[in-house]
This record gives C-alpha cells, sequence and structure tokens, in this order.
C-alpha cells in the first residue's frame, strides 16, 4: 500500500506518495497562498491530492500531514502555528472532510525527526532514542523513541526552542525573555550582529567573515552561537540522553557547531565532560517534512 504525505508550509505545500519499501513514486508541489486564508489553504491542498491522484492513477486511503504547530489535544484545535491562519481551527477535521480520507496530523519538527530516524541518517546508527533539531528561522525539535513520536499530554513534547536561554534576553513571540529561538536561531544572530556592529548581514557572510578572521564582530556573533548552542543542546542531553541527535535548519550548515560547539556541550553536560551522543547533518534535506508525514 502507498503512504501518502503533505508538507503543509508557509510559502509551498508538497506532497510525496512512498510506496511499501519508502522508494518515492510521485513528488508534487503547489503555493500556500496563506495570505488568502484558512479556507484557500484548504483547498489547494485539496488540489494538490487531487492532481497527484490524476498523475498516479489512484486515490490515497489516508494522509499524513507535516504542519506548523500541533493539534491541542483536548480541544483539536490548532495552536503555536506561525502560519497564524490556522491557529484555533480544527485543522484535522476540515481536512478530513475535504478530502473524504483519514487524516493524522504531526508537527513539521516531528516530521524531520521520523524520516532522519528511519529513513535518513538514523539507519547508520543502532539507537531507540532520535532528537531531531531545527535551527533556522525558528528553533524547534522532535522526539522519536522505538520509531514513533512522542508528542506529549499538551502535544508540545520536543519544544526545546522555547525554553529561557538567556535571562532577560529579547522578547519573544510565546511571552518568555530570551528563549533559544530568540539566541541562536538564524535572524536572532543576525540581529544581534547588527546591534553591536550597526552593519546588516545575513548568516552566511558572517559566518564566512568569521572564518576570514578579519570581522571582530562575526567572531564575536558566532563565539554567541556556540557558547549558547552549547547550553542548549546539554539540556536535551542531561534530560533525553539521547543516541543521536539530527540538526537541520540554516543554522545548522554552520561547521564549527559539529567541532568547536560540541566541546561547549562538553562543558555543560551533566557528565563529567565526557559526550559521545553522535550529533548529525541529516541525510534528507528538505525532503525530511514531506517523508516524515508519509511516514505517519
Amino acid at each position: 500500500m502507498n503512504n501518502w504525505g503533505i508538507d503543509l508550509g508557509g510559502t509551498k505545500i508538497e506532497c510525496a506518495v512512498l510506496d511499501e519499501n519508502n522508494q518515492v513514486r510521485i513528488r508534487k508541489r503547489i503555493a500556500t497562498e496563506a495570505a488568502n486564508g484558512y479556507q484557500h489553504i484548504l483547498s489547494q491542498i485539496k488540489t494538490l491530492v487531487d492532481q497527484v491522484a490524476g498523475e498516479l492513477g489512484e486515490q490515497p486511503l489516508r494522509v499524513g500531514f507535516a504542519t506548523p504547530g500541533v493539534l491541542e489535544p483536548s480541544s483539536r484545535l490548532m495552536k503555536n502555528s506561525n502560519t497564524t491562519v490556522l491557529n484555533g481551527m480544527p485543522l484535522q477535521k476540515d481536512l478530513e472532510a475535504k478530502l473524504g480520507v483519514s487524516v493524522k496530523l504531526a508537527n513539521d519538527a516531528n516530521c524531520f525527526a521520523l524520516a532522519e530516524a528511519l529513513m535518513g541518517i538514523g539507519k547508520e546508527y543502532k539507537t531507540d532514542v532520535v532528537f531531531g533539531v531545527i535551527m533556522g528561522t525558528g528553533v524547534g525539535g522532535g522526539l522519536v523513541v522505538n520509531g514513533k513520536i512522542i508528542e506529549g499530554l499538551h502535544g508540545i513534547a520536543g519544544e526545546w526552542g522555547h525554553n529561557e536561554l538567556e535571562p532577560g534576553g529579547v522578547d519573544c513571540y510565546c511571552g518568555k525573555k530570551g528563549c533559544v529561538e530568540k539566541v541562536i536561531a538564524g535572524p536572532s544572530l543576525e540581529a544581534y550582529y547588527l546591534s553591536i556592529s550597526g552593519e546588516q548581514k545575513k548568516l552566511q557572510e558572517i559566518v564566512a567573515a568569521y572564518k576570514a578572521g578579519n570581522d571582530t564582530y562575526a567572531s564575536q556573533t558566532i563565539e554567541r552561537l556556540l557558547e549558547y548552542y552549547g547550553k542548549a543542546v546539554s539540556v536535551l542531553v542531561n534530560i533525553l540522553d539521547p543516541g543521536l541527535i539530527v540538526i537541520g535548519g540554516g543554522v545548522g550548515n554552520v561547521d564549527e557547531l559539529y567541532s568547536e560547539g560540541y566541546e561547549r556541550i562538553k562543558k555543560y553536560v551533566f557528565n563529567k565532560g565526557i559526550l559521545n551522543t553522535p550529533i548529525r547533518k541529516p541525510l534528507l534535506g528538505d525532503s525530511a517534512g514531506v517523508f516524515g508525514a508519509a511516514l505517519l
């Protein structure tokens, strides 16, 4: 039986269909057009499913969705989505009515973690516990145990991006200050560089200047990243002690995270400076979300 997955992003909606061996049969994407509202997003999803079904010559029996935000377990309404028109809406119920099939939803970071655990870098490691880190425009995470997503009582398991990392730091939309996301996400690092240098640079430019060794502000910014990354990831190790951590998102491409950043984790982990946790880049790239949705 084929497994259908849809990655519902802020700018694009992607569908992938995998066969029983997790091989891709078809992939297709269209624009989300979220500015046109909630009902339009539902219509775009229906359009995409119909297009894929037409090309494949079969209808889905069920569909998994990687979504920004999560369903509140008690009310079954969406929350914590940066595609704000989804918040407060019964997305699963509405999708099932729109598509006429059973639907399962999971946070996009959880889908990333699931795909990497089962189809990606996790295949190289024999471990029951995988934590998937997203460090990009925002910071999030997903927890997979024995090949299954752990969602938690409130549906927020793995949300390490909204714990305080810098006391008295920058205001976060979640209501706290100095969250992990407001310190080591890409835009947060760029904002920090601007605040100390008076010059606006993209993260890639800051990293390049750091490597060149000719920009003290870039050095200060990357030093801040490495130190706070070490603190933040040490908490994951202390609480979960996973057998593998996979780092996705644009910030995850900073090579120093896997060398000097790894040494910073050792400073803070509760294990006398000993750290054996493999921390790796993902193998699936931007495919992880839609593949994880199909695996649901």
